[in-house]
């Protein structure tokens, strides 16, 4: 009987937290296949692995692999998974298990009755665990909750509240057609994960609970600030991918191309940021020739990350303002956003 969901678990060193993942996993049973992928760990993530394989043989794999990162981990997850539905869960992070069930009885609904969704949304939250603080982020405003529906009947997007690698739960099959390819070695390739398969998105239904718990707080983790500013590279690296790869202008569909090209500029305007809150010169030119390249190369997209007003595009003041206004505006602005959505 074919699993309904695979939860891809892409670890690298992971041996001091690993497990919290798999077990928030485990309570699924034979409804889930686990796929832990050692990403050529040097420590005891791979022991682990086995040891949960071994004593749950007919839900948990181990896929062992030469490190090639995140993104490569995840492609080797998709690769062997066999569920109608697919999704990845970060080694630190971990599911709720009640939230876990509801999901599970959804997919099983949508197996056995149809039809099937391509992509099941659900809420997720910032657990900043050292501070006692959590950030829940939901779509209650922009999504119809309990039904199947089209892109037609989706609302607007609030500030914070797009869909991420968190909330996506795929139809697996039509993540494999989607020829989706993401390159070794490279943080923040979960943006081009959640893209890359929504554009051939047509159907989806929103289970209003709290399934993902994203844990904000390791000092070697991508997404803290200090890390995030010594990888400007690969933020840009993505941010370009998202702008060269994805043929946004092709989608026929007016709610599903403005929500797509809202994504790409909040990959953009996250990369203005850190340019402009790294605070040298070398950076703010860096950002300048950036936006110079969009605005030649992607003359659209730059006439929407510039439009009116700027509390809807940002970035327009970067552009629009002058230098010795917006700079130190934004970085402040970026401060203030920062403790009020958790993020970093």
């Amino acid at each position: 009987m074919q699993k309904l969901l695979s939860v891809a678990i892409p670890c690298y060193n992971s041996r001091d937290y690993m497990r919290r993942a798999v077990e928030s996993v485990l309570p699924g049973r034979d409804r889930v296949e686990i796929i832990i992928v050692d990403d050529g760990s040097v420590d005891d993530t791979a022991r682990i692995a086995y040891e949960y394989a071994k004593k749950y043989p007919r839900f948990v794999k181990v896929v062992r692999k030469e490190n090639g990162g995140h993104g490569d981990a995840v492609m080797a997850g998709l690769k062997e998974a066999t569920g109608l539905y697919f999704r990845v869960l970060d080694s630190d992070d971990w599911l709720d298990r009640e939230s876990l069930f509801k999901l599970l009885d959804v997919l099983e609904r949508m197996a056995e009755v149809g039809p099937k969704a391509d992509l099941v949304i659900t809420n997720y939250v910032y657990e900043k665990l050292a501070e006692g603080k959590q950030k829940k982020i939901h779509y209650r405003k922009t999504l119809p909750s309990g039904h199947i529906f089209g892109w037609d009947e989706v609302g607007k997007f609030g500030i914070g509240s797009y869909i991420l690698m968190h909330s996506a739960t795929y139809r697996t099959e039509l993540v494999r057609d989607c020829n989706m390819t993401m390159p070794k070695h490279t943080f923040y390739v979960d943006h081009l994960y959640v893209c890359h398969p929504m554009v051939h998105v047509e159907t989806m239904y929103y289970l209003d609970v709290d399934l993902y718990r994203y844990f904000i707080g390791r000092e070697d983790q991508s997404v803290n600030e200090k890390v995030m500013l010594s990888r400007m590279d690969q933020q840009l690296k993505v941010n370009r991918l998202m702008l060269y790869d994805l043929d946004l202008n092709a989608i026929e569909n007016d709610v599903q191309r403005r929500y797509l090209y809202y994504y790409t500029e909040i990959v953009t305007l996250a990369t203005v940021s850190f340019f402009l809150r790294t605070g040298t010169k070398e950076a703010e030119y860096e950002m300048e020739s950036f936006l110079s390249e969009i605005k030649q190369q992607k003359p659209q997209f730059y006439e929407w990350i510039t439009g009116s007003p700027v509390t809807s595009h940002p970035i327009r003041s970067v552009e629009k303002w002058p230098k010795w206004l917006s700079y130190p505006l934004y970085r402040f602005v970026y401060c203030i956003a920062r403790r009020l959505f958790c993020f970093n």
